[in-house]
C-alpha cells in the first residue's frame, strides 16, 4: 500500500488552518501531520515531522510567505503549494512565489461557499497530490523591472494564417514563461490556456508581455489572432479559436466546466481542430490529469502538426503522458526545444503552401515520422 503523502499547514489564521486540515483529511492518501502559524514555527516543525509537501500562506506576521519560500528553496527544497488571497497583491505576490519554485497554489476558500466545498476540496486535495510527485525545478531569478525586451514592429501586428495552440497546468507558468520567451517577433498568432483562476491570468499575461519579444495579453471576446501576439484565456472563461473570413478570432464563454477547469486545454485544441486544421501547431506541456489529451489528438486527425513536453523536463508529467499515450502527438522534446520546433514546423507549412500553390492538398503536413527521443 503507497504511503501517504505527509502535509505541514502553515498559515496565521487558526480557522484557515482548521479548514484546510479539514479538506485534506477528506482523502484517504492525504495526512496532515501538523500546523504552524508563522514561519519560525514552521521552520521547526519541518526539521521535526519531515513533511512530504507544505502548503504556505502567502501573507503572514512576522516574516511573509515569499520571504520564507526563498529561505526555504534554498536550504531545504521540498514540493510548496501556496495559499493566496484573490488580490492585485495576492496574485502578483503568487507569480513571485511560481517563480521562486513553489509548486502551485490555490486562493484562499471562502468559508461562505458551503455549496462549493466538495469542488474546493477536490482542487486543495488534487493539487497537494501533485505537488507530492512533482518535480522540483531550479528558481529563476526576478522578473526585469527595465524597459523590457525589443517589441515587434507594429506592421508585424498582421491577421495570423497559421496558430500555435498551447495548453498547460501545474507548473506551466514557468515554462510558458520559456516557452513565450523563446518565440521570434514574427511568430504565427499564439494561443494560450493555463489552468488558473480569474484576476491571476491577468496578472500572468502582464508579467509575461514584460518578458516576451512578442506581446501577450489576456485574452478579450473578440480579439483578432495576430502575428507576434500571444493570448491568454482568461480564467473563467472557457477560449475557442474561431474563423471569420481571413481571420481567426477569440471567442469566450462561460460554459460550465470541461475535466473540471474552465478554460479548458480541451476546448481550445477542439475549436482549433475544426476551424484552424492543418494551419496549427498543439503544444501539450507539464500538468496534472488528462486536460487537452483529446483535442490534441483532434488536431493531429485534423492534420495539424502536434508536440509534447517531456517527461525529464515537466514538473508534473500527467498532461503530456495521457496525450502520448493516446497517439495524440507527434513529437516528444524537452521544454528547451518547444519553442524553436514549433516556429520550424509552421515555417515548413508555409513554405509548402507557398509551393504547392491553393490547390487541394496545400493544407495537408508532409509525412514526418514519430520522435520520442526528446
Amino acid at each position: 500500500m503507497p504511503s501517504k503523502i505527509r502535509v505541514l499547514i502553515v498559515d496565521d489564521s487558526a480557522l484557515m488552518r482548521q479548514v484546510l486540515g479539514t479538506l485534506l483529511a477528506r482523502d484517504p492518501g492525504i495526512e496532515v501531520v501538523g500546523s504552524a502559524p508563522d514561519p519560525y514555527v514552521a521552520r521547526e516543525k519541518i526539521r521535526q515531522l519531515n513533511p512530504d509537501v507544505l502548503t504556505l500562506d502567502v501573507e503572514m506576521p512576522r516574516m511573509d510567505g515569499l520571504a520564507f519560500l526563498e529561505k526555504l528553496m534554498l536550504a531545504r527544497p521540498m514540493p510548496v503549494v501556496m495559499v493566496s488571497s484573490l488580490t492585485d497583491a495576492g496574485c502578483a505576490t503568487t507569480l513571485r512565489a511560481l517563480e521562486l519554485g513553489a509548486v502551485d497554489f490555490v486562493t484562499k476558500p471562502r468559508l461562505d461557499l458551503r455549496e462549493r466545498l466538495p469542488e474546493v476540496a477536490q482542487e486543495v486535495i488534487d493539487k497537494v497530490k501533485a505537488a507530492g510527485m512533482a518535480r522540483l525545478r531550479r528558481p529563476t531569478p526576478a522578473a526585469p523591472t527595465a524597459a523590457g525586451p525589443r517589441r515587434a514592429p507594429a506592421a508585424l501586428a498582421q491577421s495570423t494564417d497559421q496558430v500555435i495552440a498551447v495548453g498547460a497546468s501545474t507548473g506551466g507558468t514557468e515554462a510558458l514563461k520559456d516557452f513565450l520567451a523563446a518565440l521570434p517577433a514574427d511568430c504565427p498568432g499564439v494561443a494560450v490556456v493555463q489552468h488558473m483562476p480569474e484576476r491571476f491570468t491577468r496578472a500572468f499575461a502582464d508579467r509575461l508581455d514584460g518578458l516576451c519579444t512578442i506581446r501577450v495579453k489576456e485574452a478579450e471576446e473578440g480579439d483578432r489572432v495576430l502575428t507576434g501576439h500571444a493570448l491568454i484565456a482568461p480564467g473563467g472563461y472557457h477560449m475557442r479559436i474561431m474563423r471569420e473570413g481571413g481571420t481567426y478570432l477569440v471567442r469566450l464563454n462561460s460554459e460550465p466546466p470541461v475535466n473540471r477547469h474552465r478554460p479548458s486545454v480541451d476546448v481550445l485544441f477542439e475549436s482549433c481542430a475544426r476551424h484552424v486544421g492543418a494551419n496549427a501547431v498543439g503544444v501539450i506541456m507539464t500538468g496534472m490529469g488528462d486536460d487537452g489529451a483529446r483535442g490534441l489528438l483532434a488536431m493531429r486527425g485534423s492534420g495539424a502538426r502536434t508536440l509534447a513536453q517531456d517527461e525529464a523536463t515537466c514538473v508534473v508529467f500527467g498532461m503530456p503522458r495521457v496525450a502520448i499515450e493516446m497517439g495524440a502527438t507527434e513529437q516528444v522534446l524537452p521544454l528547451s526545444r518547444l519553442a524553436e520546433e514549433a516556429t520550424a514546423l509552421v515555417r515548413t507549412r508555409h513554405r509548402g503552401v507557398q509551393a504547392k500553390g491553393p490547390g487541394p492538398e496545400a493544407g495537408r503536413p508532409e509525412p514526418r515520422g514519430m520522435d520520442h527521443g526528446g
